[in-house]
């Protein structure tokens, strides 16, 4: 259980105090990787320089948020809203502009249908029609939670993401996205469902209510630990179809079906990426760096959703399997 929002932002001088120390220990540490023989790649000196331009980005946001609090006395609050997003907009596209230089971590958007020929089709950009939308987001990798919500801000949505309750202590995360809207859920709470139903409710039209129907990211033994489970649950239809689904996790209905019931008149999109998924532990990347494939990003409208629980639990179940055949094709090509 993490500290209520107010002890939080009381913490946020220590937090910045100890940040700067742990940027100061990057920077040796990245002088140290370049005069370490053994490391040819400069995983040492990457690694390091990418947690150090973090911790500065994230330095340098949060003092721009705090001015933003301060100036906001006779703003409106659309202004407010809008100087908060470009925060987070400055910071997510100097994460990825780091990330590129020092680890090679880059980001491929793919314009293709499923399943269509290279460059013959063009999807319909879903994400720029107007109207508030809900994002089903697929989660595994590296650094896809952060291109997701990059895409949704060059689409110049604003990005109202369901987090774990774990995930505030980032600073950063806790206070940028906390502005816009962002729901921290605490695991096992009852009051999971309504508030994301409240969350829907309350979208505006250039809104995205981010979900990630998986709950983490993939991984085999997770995998393997989520169809035991439905198996254990009597859930053999849903193992059934998860067993057949090897890149993907089997997602979880209750908060999808927690914002249709609220919104059920929202336009949803899928959201998939393939290219780092392998990356699964510490050990992976680190033998991976520096990166030498981008993560490649789709995205499309997916069939309207049916009423009824049942009906819904199926066709999110059929649209990830969608999912698992379009990351299933891009590591057959590799």
């Amino acid at each position: 259980m993490i500290p209520p929002r107010r002890v939080r932002r009381l913490l946020l001088p220590v937090a910045g105090g100890i940040e700067l120390g742990l940027g100061a220990a990057s920077v040796a540490l990245a002088v140290a990787g370049l005069l370490t023989a053994t490391d040819r790649r400069r995983r040492i000196t990457r690694l390091a320089t990418f947690t150090g331009g973090y911790l500065v980005i994230e330095l340098l946001t949060l003092a721009r948020l705090g001015a933003t609090w301060a100036l906001r006395s006779g703003r409106s609050p659309e202004w407010y809203d809008r100087a908060n997003l470009k925060s987070l907009e400055w910071a997510v596209n100097a994460v990825v502009a780091v990330a590129r230089r020092s680890v090679g971590f880059t980001i491929a958007i793919e314009h293709a249908l499923p399943g269509a020929a290279p460059g013959s089709v063009k999807a319909h950009d879903s994400l720029s029609a107007p109207g508030p939308v809900l994002v089903l987001a697929r989660h595994g990798g590296l650094g896809d939670s952060l291109a997701v919500v990059w895409l949704l801000i060059r689409h110049g949505r604003r990005p109202k993401v369901v987090l774990k309750e774990a995930l505030a202590w980032d600073p950063l995360i806790d206070v940028a996205l906390s502005r816009l809207g962002a729901c921290f859920l605490h695991p096992g709470s009852p009051e999971r469902a309504e508030q994301i139903a409240t969350l829907a409710r309350g979208l505006g039209p250039r809104d995205a209510l981010v979900i990630f129907p998986e709950g983490g990211n993939w991984t085999p033994r997770r995998r393997w630990r989520a169809i035991r489970h439905l198996v254990r649950g009597g859930h053999r239809p849903e193992a059934r179809a998860a067993l057949l689904m090897d890149h993907v996790l089997p997602p979880h209905p209750a908060g999808v079906l927690a914002c249709l019931g609220a919104r059920p008149d929202l336009r949803t999109v899928v959201v998939a990426h393939a290219g780092l998924d392998g990356l699964t532990d510490p050990r992976a990347v680190w033998r991976a760096l520096p990166l030498d494939r981008p993560l490649t990003i789709r995205w499309w409208p997916t069939a309207p959703p049916p009423e009824g629980d049942d009906e819904r639990r199926e066709w999110l179940t059929a649209e990830w399997a969608i999912v698992d055949e379009w990351v299933d094709v891009r590591a057959d090509t590799r």
